[in-house]
């Protein structure tokens, strides 16, 4: 009995902390759209010496922690790379069990999403979707409750970054060859406008950050990164990624900001 009353009092001492954190970064500039390279759940796992299915449903858990924290902080957009179109090479059982996963979180974030009702947040899977099973596919059209959207939250699935800027450059040339001939033209912005994230109303991109330690994009939206984007690289492993891991992040880009302002 004492063992829970200690518990149930550090975990409210650790809310207000928390609270009191997300104040004082909310106080200065929060980026508009931050994306996650969700690196490290397997590496996680044997670390552990747990199954590699498991390590990913902790990293789900992880995704839960920080779309609170970034939604808490008023970040209006949050993109995640959750499956690469490469992550289909992975062993049949590890393609399986991340299907089932996904499969099922998206339901329960459809049926049960109090995160997404709480805060007002359009859930968008975005990427190859004809290539995922019919059973994710099926979740990923049910629909959620009709509300007002003040925040996004893309889920990059069965995606590849060469892919979606292929497809936007299709998309571009079919416009343009609509228009009459002396018309025909194609543009950066053209390109831009085609793109899932465009297309899905997302603001510019920020803010990346991939963990794991690994320091690399591996074709995960090398078209929104652009000059104003700033990339972080962080040694932790995904499902052990948190608050104190973020806050650096931000602060980083607060100083940047401020620093632009100045200047």
């Amino acid at each position: 009995m004492l063992l829970r009353c200690l518990r149930w009092i550090r975990a409210k001492i650790a809310q207000r902390v928390e609270s009191l954190l997300l104040r004082v970064l909310a106080a200065g500039p929060i980026p508009k759209h931050v994306a996650f390279v969700m690196d490290g759940n397997r590496r996680y796992a044997r670390t552990h010496h747990k199954a590699i299915a498991q390590g990913h449903s902790d990293g789900f858990v992880a995704l839960r922690r920080l779309l609170d924290v970034c939604l808490r902080l008023e970040v209006r957009c949050v993109s995640v790379y959750a499956f690469a179109l490469d992550n289909f090479r992975r062993s049949p059982d590890e393609v399986q069990h991340l299907m089932d996963l996904a499969h099922d979180k998206l339901m329960e974030m459809s049926r049960q999403g109090q995160i997404l009702e709480k805060y007002g947040v359009r859930l968008n899977v975005l990427g190859k979707i004809s290539l995922l099973p019919e059973r994710v596919q099926e979740a990923i059209r049910h629909p959620l409750t009709e509300q007002i959207f003040t925040a996004i939250l893309n889920i990059h699935m069965s995606y590849s970054s060469q892919d979606e800027m292929t497809t936007a450059i299709e998309s571009a040339v079919r416009l343009s060859l609509e228009k009459p001939e002396a018309d025909i033209e194609i543009t950066e912005d053209d390109i831009s406008a085609q793109l899932m994230t465009s297309l899905a109303g997302s603001p510019p991109l920020e803010v990346l950050v991939r963990t794991s330690g690994a320091k690399r994009l591996s074709d995960y939206l090398l078209w929104q990164c652009n000059e104003n984007t700033q990339i972080h690289f962080v040694k932790k492993y995904w499902p052990e990624f948190g608050l104190l891991d973020f806050v650096p992040v931000v602060l980083d880009y607060q100083r940047k900001v401020w620093s632009q302002r100045i200047s």
